[in-house]
């Protein structure tokens, strides 16, 4: 009898958990509409053109979702926070990595990373227009500059905490480099990938609306700033809970996932 009933352990375990995130879940919805419902209190005892109804922000979204504008400017937004994201992961990471393995690179490089983590996003956007003009490539490049710091320090943190074994190992073995590559370098890499991507996100959507603010013709900063001279706070809000939505949609389906998967590799305690 007790040799049938020992298995049962694990699956009531499953079911725990997915009672937990049902119940997590659940409090995260109880918690928005709680908020919507403060907001519509709110406008109804003190209503002002500031602050409008939330049925009134959801028509300008409707409105704009019916019209098309809403979709274009978030999908020229969105393709312009992917360009600026690749390319800032990728050259921080080529950059964080190469220093992290050459002393000599890294004692050269400290200054300018210690200078361009405390430039201002702002300086950097506006010179880049006033030296390349109120192009693409220099709207994007703003951007990218802006991060590429910031994944230059965390690339170069997990280099130096490589775990030399591995790769002694990986000599033993007569690993190629492209086998270096994947089965030492890049799991023991992965979670600092993983945060750098998710800091990084969160980063380049807040600094792409201002460098369409400041000189883009188009775009959900560009948007946000036409409603602000026309003061209208609904379509503001509408523009901007559909932006922040994408984006945590980004979050939960793109970057959660790869943030676990960064750590599967690694052995878990018994």
């Amino acid at each position: 009898m007790s040799s049938l009933s020992a298995p049962s352990g694990p699956p009531l375990r499953g079911k725990r958990s997915l009672t937990a995130g049902r119940g997590l879940a659940a409090l995260s919805m109880a918690s928005v509409c709680l908020i919507v419902v403060i907001w519509q209190v709110a406008t109804t005892l003190w209503p002002s053109r500031s602050l409008p109804a939330p049925w009134s922000v959801f028509q300008a979204l409707s409105e704009g979702v019916a019209s098309g504008e809403l979709p274009y400017h978030l999908g020229v937004t969105l393709a312009r926070v992917a360009v600026s994201f690749i390319l800032a992961m990728v050259a921080g990471s080529v950059i964080g990595v190469y220093i992290g393995s050459h002393r000599r690179a890294d004692t050269l490089a400290r200054p300018w990373l210690v200078l361009f983590l405390n430039v201002p996003a702002l300086v950097i956007i506006v010179l880049a227009y006033i030296w390349f003009g109120l192009t693409e490539a220099a709207a994007i490049g703003a951007v990218a500059i802006n991060k590429i710091p910031n994944v230059v320090v965390t690339m170069r943190e997990g280099t130096l905490a490589l775990d030399r074994r591995y790769s002694d190992m990986a000599q033993v073995y007569k690993f190629t480099p492209w086998e270096r590559l994947r089965h030492v370098l890049l799991p023991q890499l992965y979670p600092y990938l993983a945060a750098a991507s998710r800091s990084g996100v969160s980063l380049i959507w807040k600094i792409v609306l201002v460098v369409e603010l400041l000189g883009r013709s188009n775009g959900v900063g560009f948007q946000i700033n036409l409603y602000f001279q026309l003061f209208d706070v609904a379509s503001i809000l509408a523009y901007t809970l559909a932006f922040v939505g994408v984006m945590l949609l980004v979050e939960l389906v793109l970057v959660q996932p790869l943030e676990h998967a960064s750590t599967r590799w690694r052995q878990r305690p018994a």
